[in-house]
């Protein structure tokens, strides 16, 4: 894999907790716009939240404003280069769990030709509104969140260097803790360059598939523009943390459906039997507790749905995943829903807010019915990667989330 180090745009080490945020995509305006204090990154990354009533996020004085604000953060001195090129070590600790993963650039050519390995589809808007904010900035803003398979001495130099003192250390609004190392010694550079080039075949978006493209997007543009264009331009590079694969926990991603397609909830446990085993496990909130066994909530009960044999199919690796199971057998065929991105009567539930939102958001009466699902393996996911498929839509939820504004990359 192409990889290079380089002078990260990055907070002074006393303003470290204010200027950085959660991810564009985890927070709405609303939300966002609460939570911001002045110096808080979600300026430059939401930036209609700096007008009242807030506009569009695509409308084109918000696009303005980011420009503006990222040279003001730069101005006031919220936000200094390095020095240097440099890698960086960054640790994210999440209960009694911690991952290690560099922070480096990535070649937008080894996303187009596919050794940057997706399992989803992008969708063109959000494509379009991140090639925006990329152009505009000329900078990677947030990093895409990639995973690579077992390499021993890239494990190694974390290892090493996690045992010196961190740059930054604290723990963000929700319990997580954020460490950042710099790795700025030339030689030790030029190993971790080596390694990744000679060792390490293939990356895979963990999350992060729609800032991918769009940074593969703005390279091919602005290479076009470029008569002398010759590959090594900083444009080329778009700014990501790998971690190794063995180190990431991926969790459940649930559904909640809003009514239940005119049928009785009798008559849904019923047509459920023709595929499932069903056990009424009562009103304790029941998990799955391996593949092919689903969680469903109904009117204050819990069952267990275990999926028969023929209901997947094990030499297929989407057929053989549980979200396909549920959304042949069970989202399509008894509440028809056939399109998991448009259908308006299903919305979905990141393992991390626990079943008992799922349970919260039925008991309230927004919703009629929830399935949770065991999550799928690190391993699914790259070879299903490996194999060219693409995973049914909101497959894969991983915590903690990458914290935005301790490392920007600048083109």
């Amino acid at each position: 894999m192409r990889v290079k180090p380089f002078a990260a745009l990055r907070p002074p080490k006393n303003l470290v907790t204010e200027v950085a945020a959660p991810p564009y995509d985890v927070l709405n305006s609303e939300e966002a716009k609460a939570m911001a204090g002045e110096k808080s990154l979600l300026h430059i990354t939401k930036p209609e939240i700096d007008f009242d009533p807030m506009p569009e996020e695509h409308a084109p004085e918000v696009y303005d404003k980011a420009v503006e604000n990222f040279r003001l953060w730069q101005q006031r001195g919220w936000l200094v280069r390095d020095e240097k090129p440099c890698y960086y070590i960054y640790a994210q600790t999440m209960g009694s769990r911690t991952q290690y993963g560099y922070v480096l650039c990535a070649h937008a050519q080894d996303y187009v030709e596919g050794r940057i390995k997706k399992h989803e589809l992008t969708r063109k808007d959000k494509e379009d509104d991140r090639m925006v904010h990329v152009e505009i900035q000329s900078a990677n803003i947030e990093p895409v969140f990639f995973a690579f398979k077992h390499q021993s001495e890239l494990e190694d130099i974390i290892a090493r260097t996690v045992k010196g003192p961190s740059e930054y250390s604290f723990t963000d609004e929700n319990g997580f803790g954020h460490e950042l190392w710099v790795i700025s010694d030339d030689a030790l550079i030029e190993r971790i360059s080596e390694l990744f080039t000679e060792k390490v075949d293939a990356f895979y978006i963990a999350d992060g598939h729609h800032r991918s493209a769009a940074a593969a997007r703005v390279g091919a543009e602005r290479a076009k523009k470029n008569p002398a264009h010759t590959g090594n331009e900083e444009y080329n590079y778009f700014m990501a943390v790998c971690f190794p694969e063995d180190q990431l926990k991926v969790m459940d991603y649930n559904r909640v459906l809003r009514d239940l397609n005119g049928l009785q909830p009798t008559q849904v446990i019923g047509m459920l039997g023709e595929k499932f085993d069903v056990m009424c496990m009562g009103e304790e909130i029941w998990a799955p507790d391996e593949l092919h066994s689903f969680s469903m909530y109904l009117e204050g009960k819990w069952y267990q749905l275990k999926a028969r044999p023929g209901t997947y199919d094990d030499s297929d690796p989407i057929g053989v995943l549980d979200v396909t199971i549920l959304s042949n057998h069970v989202l399509d065929a008894i509440f028809g829903i056939k399109d998991l991105r448009t259908d308006s009567r299903i919305d979905f539930v990141g393992g991390i807010r626990g079943l008992g939102e799922l349970k919260r958001r039925v008991d309230s009466g927004e919703m009629k019915i929830a399935f949770a699902l065991y999550p799928v393996s690190m391993k699914q996911i790259t070879d299903i990667a490996d194999t060219g498929n693409i995973m049914p839509p909101k497959t894969t939820w991983f915590e903690p989330k990458l914290r935005s504004g301790l490392a920007i990359h600048t083109f």
